[in-house]
């Protein structure tokens, strides 16, 4: 079963400094048939204008990933952690107990970045925050898995709960194939260009959720970069 989220129907929000667009329900948009797909809660498409940013705001029991598409953020929180992390490149918050931050663009140009929160196995736990470089050419042709809580995913950044968040590149024409158990939950959004997953056309920034399958094939129909987060 794979579900289509077109981008132009996903609810959002203008805050000027802020255009998102969010693929569940959230702040100010809110379904109660969208919720999450398995434990996957969070999906926000986020443009964050130049000079802006979300000011320190607390958080607690959610894995909280942040895959920056374009332009830069830097990260702050009350654990005196601090980071700038570009464009490709992923941050990894696990909130644990609580924590405080602030994700700014102290760029001089807008940054676009998918913002994915995964609910965690065990409510608790120390937080934690880690950033580190992937770079594109590594992810071509096949996923990568860039933060994980599941075994033999040793180079992600990790995070606490049974699920893998994978980024892949791909040349129009060519396609990979991804395997799962059908009884888990893929969310895979093409960050850049346009796919065909089992044959079902995705635009870029559109959604598919996945269930009941045991692989998907994705076949670029331009060159393509895709993200997509498999959980319990």
């Amino acid at each position: 079963m794979i579900l289509h989220k077109p981008f132009a129907r996903l609810g959002g929000a203008d805050h000027g400094w802020l255009k998102a667009r969010h693929h569940f329900s959230f702040a100010n948009y809110y379904d109660p048939q969208n919720m999450n797909w398995g434990a996957l809660r969070v999906w926000n498409d986020d443009e964050i204008a130049s000079r802006s940013g979300f000011p320190p705001h607390p958080h607690a029991d959610m894995e909280i990933i942040t895959y920056v598409r374009e332009g830069a953020i830097t990260h702050q929180d009350s654990l005196g952690n601090q980071g700038r992390t570009v464009a490709g490149d992923v941050q990894v918050m696990s909130a644990g107990t609580g924590v405080r931050h602030a994700e700014y663009n102290l760029e001089a140009e807008t940054t676009r970045i998918f913002q994915i929160w995964i609910e965690p196995t065990e409510r608790g736990g120390a937080p934690s925050w880690g950033a580190r470089p992937f770079p594109k050419g590594d992810r071509a042709g096949r996923f990568v898995a860039l933060a994980s809580g599941l075994p033999g995913d040793g180079d992600a950044l990790p995070i606490r709960t049974q699920a893998r968040v994978l980024g892949a590149t791909l040349k129009a024409g060519d396609a990979i194939t991804y395997e799962f158990d059908p009884s888990r939950h893929a969310y895979l959004v093409p960050a850049v260009g346009s796919v065909e997953v089992n044959g079902l056309t995705l635009a870029a920034r559109d959604g598919a959720a996945i269930t009941q399958e045991t692989a998907i094939t994705i076949r670029a129909l331009e060159d393509a970069e895709l993200v997509m987060v498999d959980a319990a």
